[in-house]
């Protein structure tokens, strides 16, 4: 245990569920891939449970390396000064990706675009998930503990469409 926490630079227990939500997040990651890309060949549920469960696995590895691979990246660049910062960063950034798109649909359907074309419905929903998506952000954030770093970031990408606050 002291080794995971000097790995991640936790100083208090609290701290571990930054950890514990990003694996379980890597393993429903790769569980939802392996079973939208494993076609149904197996005749016996128990192969089909086990080379799910071992797909699963090798996913969610490769999703760990590749996360290792942007913390690298954005270590640095963003001035984080603790690992387990970073994994609650990565798991704001998931939720509110996810949560934006899935309110979109629900917003759309009350005023009524749902029932326009795809011409405009598409354009219209990309453009709903955008103020909803600035919201949670923040929202997530600060549930998350990390406020300060996505008002930052909330800024500075406000700031690229020419909106200063």
């Amino acid at each position: 245990m002291n080794r995971i926490k000097s790995n991640w630079d936790i100083e208090k227990n609290w701290q571990l569920i930054y950890i514990v939500l990003g694996v379980v997040g890597l393993l429903f990651s790769g569980y939802f891939v392996a079973i939208n890309l494993i076609p149904n060949i197996f005749e016996d549920a128990i192969y089909e449970f086990v080379f799910v469960c071992c797909v699963t696995l090798i996913l969610a590895y490769l999703f760990y390396r590749l996360c290792l691979y942007f913390f690298g990246k954005l270590y640095d660049k963003w001035g984080i000064t603790k690992k387990y910062r970073m994994v609650a960063i990565f798991i704001v950034f998931a939720i509110t990706g996810s949560l934006s798109a899935r309110l979109s649909s629900p917003l759309l359907h009350y005023i009524g675009l749902d029932q326009l074309s795809k011409w405009i419905y598409w354009p219209a929903r990309l453009l709903i998930i955008f103020p909803i998506y600035q919201i949670l952000l923040v929202a997530m954030g600060w549930l998350f503990g990390q406020f300060e770093f996505f008002w930052w970031f909330e800024k500075k990408m406000l700031s690229r469409f020419g909106i200063k606050l």
